[in-house]
């Protein structure tokens, strides 16, 4: 049995869960996340407490089931809490600003990079070499850290570009001089 999805999922206070039938919806202090669920897992709520619960053993049954619980956890901490993805621009010349809700990158390029968000997701430029990305959806957080991210990649030789916070790049060794 999947360790992680018999965990009970704790309901705080502020938090109104609405399941109809796989739809289940999440609304909070700080949103609203509405998702569909597998039609076989079944995801009930009972004394502020939800339980994840699959109907049998069978190999996609077991994947989902830590999976769905994982996802709907995910979503009562979103509305609650929020997450956020911390950016670093390493490099010389690279810094970001904040023009409006959109983020104006200079990594390098003839141009600086524009990038603008979506609904539910806002960014925040706490000193011209971080970035910060926030919203309640930890699904699209990631996406749009990885998506400044792409922007301009770190890469091995000296290390400049974009990285997670804390990511380690590994560094490689430049090109060895000719022997003669």
């Amino acid at each position: 049995m999947s360790r992680i999805g018999r965990k009970p999922i704790n309901v705080p206070s502020g938090v109104d869960i609405t399941i109809d039938n796989t739809v289940i919806t999440v609304k909070g202090p700080k949103g609203t996340l509405t998702r569909e669920l597998h039609k076989d897992i079944k995801v009930s709520v009972e004394d502020n407490v939800i339980s994840v619960e699959r109907p049998s053993d069978n190999k996609l049954h077991r994947s989902l089931h830590g999976t769905t619980r994982s996802v709907v956890s995910n979503m009562v901490s979103g509305v609650t809490d929020g997450f956020s993805k911390n950016l670093e621009l390493v490099g010389v010349g690279y810094r970001a600003s904040k023009s409006g809700d959109k983020i104006v990158l200079n990594v390098g390029y003839s141009h600086p990079v524009e990038i603008a968000p979506e609904p539910g997701i806002e960014f925040d430029v706490p000193a011209n070499t971080k970035i910060t990305v926030r919203g309640i959806d930890k699904e699209r957080v990631g996406a749009y850290a990885a998506k400044i991210r792409s922007v301009r990649e770190p890469e091995p030789y000296k290390g400049k570009g974009i990285k997670y916070e804390g990511e380690r790049i590994i560094r490689k060794e430049g090109k060895a001089g000719k022997k003669k």
